[in-house]
């Protein structure tokens, strides 16, 4: 089996984990979390989201959380619009995210746009980006299966993945956001994405919906990949994609890698620790296997 030495986990909890937690978090909460996930050596992370307080309450401390948290690695935010992107720029942030669905009708379902349109929307916005030498991340949804169409085409994946190298992105997020992708459609899409993006920073994004993250972590390695974005204790989901549970567990994805001989430069007693600050303000217990066992450990101490 051919493997890499080393792989990138960039951590999303503290935005796409907690975005749609049903508690609200207190700010200093949600800094500290993140503070003490940083401890563990993540060099990449997804702070916030510069969104609609109203659509997303959970993220309405995005300048507080960056004015915190920022500091010389590289610290994302998601950026949906023009205005979140001017509120981001004027709270500090320099590593952006941009959002789309490869699914018209998730799209539409999510942001009230077609998927042409988003495009349309977002290139400008990504100019304005790279004027100011910021990191560049496109994050593509939905690109194995979408809860409303079914099947998503690898051509229609690299299509819209094309656009955004041309456009400029630094980084290419790719998501099985409802958990539906199978190993073989992981190596398969992830073989292309490869070949046609040697230049281009590839990350797989799985969901554990089925059960299958891990064996697709797995299958994405082999294809080539070296970079995964996971989310401290499985947090989670997506309110426009029915039935879609959260991300892989970082604390699970990592200690599967350090057992293939894959180092990533993340010490997991400090990321379980992290888990410690959050999960008493959750609305649900974290479940992951590598928690479970730390949480037992603790109690038979």
């Amino acid at each position: 089996m051919k493997l890499p030495n080393k792989a990138t986990i960039i951590e999303v909890g503290p935005r796409d984990g907690l975005q749609n937690e049903k508690t609200m978090l207190d700010t200093a909460i949600k800094i500290d979390f993140i503070r003490q996930l940083k401890t563990a050596g993540f060099q990449e992370m997804e702070l916030t989201s510069f969104v609609s307080p109203k659509w997303v309450p959970q993220m309405a401390d995005a300048k507080e959380v960056i004015a915190a948290c920022k500091d010389n690695l590289r610290n994302l935010v998601l950026a949906p619009n023009e205005k979140g992107l001017d509120r981001a720029f004027d709270a500090g942030s320099e590593d952006i995210a941009f959002f789309v669905g490869v699914s018209d009708t998730f799209n539409k379902k999510n942001i009230n746009r077609s998927t042409r349109e988003s495009l349309e929307q977002l290139l400008p916005l990504i100019e304005k980006t790279k004027d100011r030498d910021s990191f560049i991340r496109a994050c593509f949804s939905t690109s194995f299966y979408c809860p409303y169409e079914g099947k998503i085409s690898e051509d229609d994946v690299l299509s819209l993945c094309s656009e955004f190298v041309k456009a400029g992105a630094d980084d290419l997020s790719v998501a099985d956001t409802i958990g539906m992708a199978s190993p073989s459609e992981v190596y398969s899409l992830f073989s292309r994405l490869k070949d046609a993006f040697p230049d281009v920073l590839l990350t797989a994004h799985f969901h554990d919906t089925r059960g299958m993250g891990l064996a697709n972590v797995v299958a994405a390695l082999q294809a080539g990949v070296d970079r995964f974005d996971s989310s401290a204790g499985g947090l989670g989901g997506c309110p426009f994609a029915p039935g879609a549970s959260g991300n892989i567990a970082t604390e699970d994805t990592v200690f599967m890698l350090h057992q293939m001989g894959i180092e990533t430069g993340i010490d997991i007693e400090n990321l379980l620790d992290a888990l410690d600050i959050i999960e008493p303000h959750l609305h649900k217990k974290i479940l992951s296997k590598q928690y479970v066992l730390h949480k037992a450990a603790i109690k038979n101490s």
